[in-house]
């Protein structure tokens, strides 16, 4: 378990987190330019990005470890990756409606829901892809919700959850469902991830 703590940088990923959360609050609704492809440009907040950080960490500490000696341990370590990123989905939306409680005008709500949802695409992903692949495959949702996710009215489309106020239930919902998507993903997939470099 020392093991499986070091490889994983989970005090890395503690601490990138808490990081996430804090600058998140601090900036506020500072907003980020982009261009827009459908509809009317909304608000994309620098909160809308950051809060990959967290997902990415999960990314790196996975990508760490001897996957074929994973594969055939007689510990469950894939099950500790998925308490791991629940964990800490868990953690970062309980730290953001405490905050949210404390300082009701903030942003902390979107910094909740955007890691939680983070890292339920990473444990989509990790799986299907492996570590490197998802890691830039993670960083094209903000991107497109960013450039497609607006409807008319610069309001969010309903799928593009990352966009959403904090109090949108609809958003809340769908990142909750990509996380519990993402945890039974990684669960019950057994097959390698797909190898770009084996394509040639």
């Amino acid at each position: 378990m020392i093991w499986w703590l070091k490889i994983r940088a989970v005090p890395a990923l503690a601490a990138g987190t808490a990081a996430t959360i804090a600058v998140g609050l601090l900036v506020g609704t500072a907003q980020l330019p982009v261009p827009t492809l459908t509809g009317q440009a909304g608000q994309f907040l620098v909160g809308h990005l950051i809060t990959l950080m967290p997902a990415v960490l999960v990314l790196f500490g996975t990508g760490r470890g001897d996957a074929p000696a994973e594969s055939v341990a007689s510990r469950p370590v894939r099950l500790w990756d998925v308490s791991l990123g629940a964990a800490v989905a868990l953690a970062a939306l309980v730290t953001a409606w405490l905050c949210h409680l404390i300082w009701p005008a903030g942003n902390a709500p979107v910094l909740g829901r955007n890691i939680a949802g983070y890292i339920g695409l990473a444990l989509i992903l990790l799986p299907l892809t492996g570590h490197r692949a998802a890691g830039a495959l993670i960083a094209v949702a903000p991107l497109l919700c960013a450039g497609a996710g607006w409807a008319e009215g610069g309001r969010p489309e309903p799928w593009a959850w990352i966009l959403h106020p904090g109090d949108s239930a609809l958003a809340l919902a769908l990142a909750l469902a990509t996380l519990i998507t993402g945890i039974i993903v990684t669960l019950t997939r057994r097959k390698p991830p797909w190898d770009i470099s084996a394509v040639q």
